[in-house]
């Protein structure tokens, strides 16, 4: 359609032979599972490219913009760049803003894991040169640090398997149009770490731990006797309605700020009765509102 002489950018683009294209850039610490999430990506049809140099960014989005059958590209940039790095925010900075739509993942992982992960494959880190491996880890979560803060989402695989992996990268990068706001609501235990993955953190431990009710120690909050006992203690509802209404507040600035993943995590002392209880009460009522959510349970089971 033409207004005033002008051609729309739509039919430009068509006119030129140039299309829109999904970027998904995949970087994150070495070990932390950027292979399990390259093949993820694959396997959903994606054309991916692992260990691409910075400054070639540009020209690989403009030459695949060019071919007609390739609108999903996923790009691994890691730590074997180096001195590459450095070009990384530059080379994001000239891409098209109209026509390239650009999700950064990072993975990471707690370093005891990330250095188990090397000793038991008998490879060095990237980093390490003639240092020890968390040498090598500690240089590269410098490195990445700004990256890390401005990704749109971050994965900690410390507790993931590669299946586990596979599954939240598939989750994320499902088909979603119109582009919408995706929470995840994640329970776990205080006693197991806070997750850092997460942008919100709920306290769960003021309400009464089933776990001093005999008849419920064994139960999770998945079970409905458990559910029932978190969910009719005093504050509980007020509790879900103010997170509720949080999650509500920050949607429609996170869309304009090109953000489209939330992680709340709640935690209780084990993450096995009340913040997997709270998990699954909030996550129903935002799915309820149309927020595209999804539930994770992080330490369900270690106990």
């Amino acid at each position: 359609m033409v207004h005033d002489g002008t051609v729309s950018g739509v039919e430009a683009a068509s006119a030129t032979g140039i299309h829109s294209l999904q970027l998904a850039l995949v970087t994150g610490m070495s070990g932390a599972g950027r292979s399990t999430a390259a093949r993820a990506l694959e396997d959903m049809g994606w054309f991916v490219i692992d260990n691409m140099p910075p400054s070639l960014l540009p020209a690989a989005v403009d030459l695949v913009r060019h071919t007609p059958d390739i609108e999903r590209v996923g790009v691994v940039v890691d730590a074997r760049g180096r001195a590459f790095f450095e070009e990384l925010s530059g080379a994001i900075g000239v891409l098209p803003q109209a026509d390239v739509d650009l999700r950064t993942v990072f993975l990471e992982a707690s370093d005891d894991v990330l250095v188990r992960r090397f000793e038991s494959s008998r490879r060095p880190h990237p980093l390490q040169g003639d240092e020890r491996i968390l040498d090598g880890l500690q240089s590269e979560r410098l490195l990445l640090g700004d990256l890390r803060a401005n990704a749109d989402l971050v994965i900690d695989t410390t507790a993931l398997n590669v299946h586990e992996l596979r599954r939240r990268i598939e989750a994320a990068f499902a088909e979603a149009e119109p582009p919408q706001l995706t929470c995840t609501v994640m329970s776990f235990g205080f006693k197991y770490g806070i997750p850092v993955d997460a942008d919100m953190v709920a306290d769960a431990r003021f309400l009464p731990n089933p776990f001093w009710e005999e008849e419920l120690r064994d139960l999770t909050g998945q079970d409905g006797r458990v559910s029932a006992h978190v969910l009719e203690r005093p504050g509980a509802d007020e509790f879900l309605t103010s997170y509720e209404e949080l999650v509500r507040t920050v949607t429609s600035g996170y869309l304009r700020e090109g953000k489209r993943y939330v992680t709340v995590a709640i935690g209780c002392t084990g993450g096995k009765h009340r913040s997997v209880a709270l998990t699954e009460a909030l996550a129903a009522r935002l799915a309820s509102e149309g927020v595209h959510t999804r539930t994770f349970h992080r330490d369900l089971g270690r106990e």
